[in-house]
């Protein structure tokens, strides 16, 4: 098998799944074609549904739960919509204060915390019901599972480097009998199931639109980390850029 995201095509290279995924959707999938959303909402919605799977699996929908989803970025920003939309108490666990707007003001997160500031993390320990994690680079785990309540679940999205393990303190786990978990990708009910969910919501990502002519301008913003949240590339110059 082989998956769209840091994986190993046939011809040797690494697949890159957001180049991938689209396409999937706009040319393979029935799903994509039995719901309400327009194309062109589609190809501006939800990379690789990990946010709802995982939710959905975990039993992290119900109303008045506090969830927390570390990182606001492609996986992340989806992630609190979609929580929002099941109801739920949700706080941005970020190491950027800059990010606290747009997680507050423009995605409608109930709290915001910047994961270096002690005294900030040190208040909301034993506040959440479950953690979504989406970062993907090395990070300390147990500040995290410390913020969850009895039998609290942290759910990784954000896929690690496969050469470097990550270090997790399994005694953080005992007290509280806490769970560790993760979710990568789920089948045709699943994922008609969250586009079905996200169309009765009006949820999609929120993408910038790109020609194939800006690709290396866009890939020297990444560099930068100026994308809010994702680059979609439109090969066929069919979508109004934003």
């Amino acid at each position: 098998m082989t998956t769209t995201y840091t994986m190993f095509s046939p011809d040797g290279s690494i697949t890159m799944e957001d180049f991938l995924i689209f396409l999937w959707l706009m040319s393979t999938s029935p799903c994509v074609f039995r719901t309400t959303f327009h194309q062109k909402v589609v190809h501006r919605c939800l990379r690789r549904y990990h946010g709802h799977s995982p939710m959905k699996h975990f039993g992290l929908t119900q109303p008045g739960m506090h969830l927390g989803v570390v990182g606001l970025g492609g996986l992340g920003h989806v992630a609190v919509k979609f929580a929002k939309a099941f109801g739920m108490k949700v706080t941005v666990i970020s190491t950027s204060l800059a990010k606290k707007n747009a997680a507050l003001a423009e995605l409608g997160a109930d709290s915001f915390l910047v994961s270096h500031d002690s005294e900030q993390m040190q208040a909301a320990l034993g506040t959440m019901d479950g953690i979504i994690d989406t970062v993907s680079a090395p990070h300390a785990l147990k500040p995290l599972i410390d913020l969850l309540k009895r039998d609290g679940k942290l759910i990784m999205l954000g896929a690690p480097d496969m050469e470097k393990p990550t270090d997790l303190l399994l005694y953080s786990l005992f007290v509280g009998r806490k769970v560790i978990s993760a979710s990568m990708t789920g089948g045709m009910r699943e994922t008609q199931e969250m586009m079905e969910f996200a169309g009765k919501h009006n949820i999609s990502a929120d993408v910038e639109v790109i020609s194939m002519a800006d690709v290396n301008t866009a890939m020297e913003r990444l560099t930068k980390g100026d994308v809010k949240y994702r680059f979609v590339i439109d090969i066929a110059n069919s979508l109004a850029t934003n």
